[in-house]
This record gives structure tokens, C-alpha cells and sequence, in this order.
């Protein structure tokens, strides 16, 4: 069976994760926005029943199979999300004393004040100390704990509004010693495993312990260690910036998170760290996504806004894998319009000279096997080469030659449909799956066969080969050129 992937055709290298939502589940929608430029389908477990999910990931896979697509499907679990609990809307003034308390003293603190209003974690407050800043509903909402009593915190009310219930909870000051996986995460990741999703976000990170008892979990759910879901980690808590380093080590796929992130830190500094964690990734040649709001005002309107779309595309130029759409796709009025901007955006951007890789970048990272595909990129910038073409099984060479970011098609082939999906989020790369052929050495060959069919290269164009060798017991990896 030979799968090609359509999306390369967009001429776009940075990747598109749409989610899917009531306005995009259909397989009508579907396709216009995988024939739009979309990559990754994100679904969002914070909403949705799992007969839901189920249907939409099957509507995903028939959509991209019949199309030839390459596309991923990510299952971004809740985590442990702290939201209002409260019978009545509580009026919030600015300097006016309110009572908090978590939904485990409802019954002890009901009848101190009509003031008052709880955090349905149980146990929450225990977290939380004087001085610590109480944010609600996206940081509209401040509050600051002036006293701590042992089941209710005194606040005083900074930026003042309307606390409604359900609205969400951020404590950025405070340390919170709750686990990253709930019990509803479980539940809706034992399904998501059960439907072979290729991604996992995991929300909430706050260090690589998260990230390692995650995949320990993932293996003992399918029974193996191998061919599971790539693990993304959300980065939008301080904890995870404290961690950085270490969270992206052990990650499979980061993800600039900057919503409830713009809310845990100084808003002025999302975007420097966007861009440090972006570099940081590169380096460690791990995926990443940039996300939340990137084109917002297309949840209502059918065009963005200039500052939107230099968001986008000073995204690009920081040089992410992939660009996020969330409520825009999801529930909004354009959600193929929204990926096709964010489409042009892209294309436009990475024809600018300002895409070009820049000379700080670091390219060297540690790993023996860079070295060879260093000097495959090297051949590549030197000849007059059309493509770096490759076999990937498990995606790591893929990844590799994608951190240089060339300006040459990436064309990588692999026999495992899994690897073949998690293509959709490497920059720049162009899978191509042979599921029925187990010769290795056949792979190449069919793949570069395909590529003029698909126009992507002439008869005779020159490409740099990867390839992997056995002699006398030692794998050799070897780099060439040939010709299409």
C-alpha cells in the first residue's frame, strides 16, 4: 500500500494543528481543511463525551486515508483544572474583602459570609499562602491572600469583575502539590490509547517526573514499549519554566502554551520565552508548537487582524514546527478560512529572506548520529541538491535532519504507519508510507519513484540519500548523492 502525503503540497514546511469541534467534526469539513493546509487534528478533552471523540477520530481517519494524507491526531487531556464552585455569581470590587475556600469546608465555612465563594479541588487551600495571588476566568479577575486560616483564605480584591461558577482558577504563586493526571484524564486516555492517537498533550507540566510517569502509564495501558503516542508537553505553569531543561529532555513534543502561561507570568515576558523555549527545543531536536490565540478574532470575523498575523508569522521565523488554531477551528465561524490564512501567513513568511536560519542558531547538538546527518545537510547546502531523502522507522533521522531546517524537501519514507502519522508535526518534512513493504532497501527507491509522479522532483534531479548499513555485524550509516 503506498500513502502520500497531500499536505507537503500546500509548499508550506511549518505545520498546522487545527482542533476539531462541533463546527469541524463533519467529514465535509474535514477534508476542505486537511486540503487547506491542516496537519495535526487536536481534540480537546476538557470538552466533549468520549461517543464524541470516537466518532471524530474515525471521521479523521477515513477523511485522511481516502485522501493520501498524513495526519496526526492529538488527544490534550484536561489535567488537573481548578474552577469556580459557586451556587450564585459573587460580586468581585475592587478592595472589598472576599472569602475562599475549597469545596471540602462547603459545609464548616457556608454561614461566615455571603462573600464567600469555593475552588472545587478539595484540598486546594492547603496549597496556597499569604501573599499568594488568586487569578479567575484568564487573569481578568485578582485577588491577594492577606490572611490564612485553616479552612478559609481571607482575600483582598486587586482587579475586581463578576465570579461566576465553572470560571478557571490559576494560583501562579503558590506551590501546587497536586498530581498532572486526574482520574477523568486516565479515563479519557485509556480511550484515546484504545483509538491509536499519535500525540498526547499533557497539560499543566511542572517537570520531567510528569512527563516519565506519563509514558510509564501509556505502557502499561497497551501492554509495550514501543510505537506509542508521542508525549506533548504543555508548557504554561512557572514550575515548568523552572524545569525547562529537564521537561524538554524527556519529552517527545513541546507546546508553547500561552495562555494559561501569559497568565502564571507577566504577560511582557510570553513572547521572550516563547522564543527561548523555542531555541531550546531546536536544539534537542524535539517538535514545537506554538499556541492560543493565534488568530482569534477569526472565531467571528472571516479576516484576522495585523497583529494576529504577525504572530503567526514571527513564529515562523522563530522557526516552530508548528502553528496551533484552537476556538477559531473549533467553534468559530471560518474554520477553513482560518486555516487557510494561517496558511498563507506561513508560505509568505518562509519565502521571506527572514526565515533563513540564522547564523547564532546553534546547529550542533549531541547525539553521533548528527554528525552524519550534518554532513548530509552540508552536501545538501554545497550541490545543487532538489531533495534530502531518507528511511525514518521510528522518526528520529526525520527529526534530526529537520533541526537544520534546510532549505531542500525533506523526503523521509518509513514502513509503520504510527511513525509515518507523527511526520505531521516535524518541520518541513514530506512522509511517504510503504505499510506492506518490509525491504528496507526497496524503500528509497519506491519513495523517490513516487515523488515525480507527485511532481515534487524531475527525473534526474539530484538528491542526498541517508542510509543504513550492516557490515560484519556493524551498523554503518552512509550519506550520498543520487540521481531521482
Amino acid at each position: 500500500m503506498t500513502v502520500r502525503n497531500i499536505s507537503c503540497f500546500c509548499e508550506k514546511k511549518t505545520k498546522i494543528v487545527a482542533t476539531i469541534g462541533p463546527v469541524s467534526e463533519s467529514k465535509e469539513m474535514l477534508e476542505k481543511m486537511i486540503k487547506t493546509g491542516m496537519n495535526v487534528a487536536r481534540l480537546n478533552f476538557s470538552h466533549g463525551a468520549h461517543q464524541w471523540h470516537k466518532k471524530t477520530i474515525n471521521n479523521i481517519r477515513q477523511v485522511s486515508d481516502k485522501l493520501g494524507a498524513n495526519i496526526g491526531i492529538m488527544a490534550d487531556l484536561q489535567g488537573p483544572r481548578i474552577r469556580i464552585a459557586t451556587s450564585g455569581d459573587v460580586i468581585a470590587r475592587k478592595g472589598k474583602e472576599l472569602l475562599v475556600s475549597d469545596v471540602r469546608y462547603r459545609k464548616s465555612v457556608s454561614n461566615m459570609s455571603a462573600d464567600i465563594f469555593y475552588l472545587d479541588y478539595p484540598g486546594i487551600i492547603d496549597c496556597i499562602k499569604e501573599g499568594d495571588t488568586i487569578m479567575i476566568e484568564d487573569g481578568l479577575i485578582k485577588l491577594e491572600v492577606s490572611k490564612k486560616s485553616s479552612n478559609f483564605l481571607r482575600t483582598r480584591v486587586i482587579d475586581g469583575g463578576v465570579i461566576r461558577n465553572h470560571k478557571g482558577v490559576n494560583l501562579p504563586d503558590s506551590d501546587l502539590n497536586i498530581g498532572v493526571v486526574t482520574k477523568k484524564d486516565i479515563d479519557d486516555l485509556k480511550m484515546a490509547l484504545e483509538n491509536d492517537v499519535d500525540f498526547v498533550a499533557l497539560s499543566f507540566v511542572s517537570c520531567a517526573k510528569d512527563i516519565n510517569g506519563l509514558r510509564k502509564r501509556m505502557e502499561r495501558i497497551l501492554g509495550r514499549k514501543n510505537d506509542l503516542p508521542q508525549i506533548v508537553a504543555k508548557i504554561e505553569r512557572k514550575e515548568a519554566i523552572n524545569n525547562l531543561d529537564e521537561i524538554i529532555e524527556s519529552t517527545d513534543v513541546v507546546m508553547v502554551a500561552r495562555g494559561d502561561l501569559g497568565i502564571e507570568m507577566d504577560q511582557s515576558k510570553v513572547v521572550i520565552w516563547q522564543k527561548e523555549i523555542i531555541k531550546k527545543s531546536l536544539k534537542k531536536a524535539k517538535p514545537v508548537i506554538v499556541a492560543t490565540q493565534m488568530l482569534n478574532s477569526m472565531i467571528e470575523n472571516p479576516r484576522p487582524t495585523r497583529a494576529e498575523v504577525s504572530d503567526v508569522s514571527n513564529a515562523v521565523i522563530d522557526h516552530a514546527d508548528a502553528v496551533m488554531l484552537s476556538g477559531e477551528s473549533a467553534n468559530g465561524k471560518y474554520p477553513v478560512e482560518s486555516v487557510k490564512m494561517m496558511a498563507e501567513i506561513i508560505r509568505n513568511t518562509e519565502e521571506s529572506p527572514f526565515d533563513d536560519v540564522y547564523k547564532y542558531m546553534d546547529l550542533h547538538i549531541s547525539s553521533e548520529y548528527a554528525t552524519v546527518v550534518r554532513s548530509a545537510y552540508e552536501i545538501a547546502k554545497s550541490y545543487n541538491v532538489k531533495a534530502i531523502a531518507m528511511i525514518s522507522l521510528s522518526g528520529f533521522t526525520a527529526r534530526l535532519v529537520s533541526h537544520f531546517r534546510p532549505d531542500q524537501n525533506i523526503l523521509v519514507v518509513t514502513n509503520r504507519k504510527k511513525t509515518f502519522n507523527q511526520f505531521s508535526l516535524v518541520w518541513g518534512v514530506c512522509g511517504y508510507l510503504f505499510e506492506d513493504d518490509k525491504n528496507l532497501e526497496d524503500l528509497i527507491v519506491k519513495m523517490l519513484d513516487q515523488t515525480k509522479k507527485d511532481k515534487r522532483l524531475k527525473t534526474g534531479d539530484s538528491v542526498v540519500v541517508i542510509i543504513g548499513r550492516v557490515l560484519n555485524g556493524e551498523k554503518m550509516r552512509l550519506v550520498g548523492i543520487r540521481k531521482a
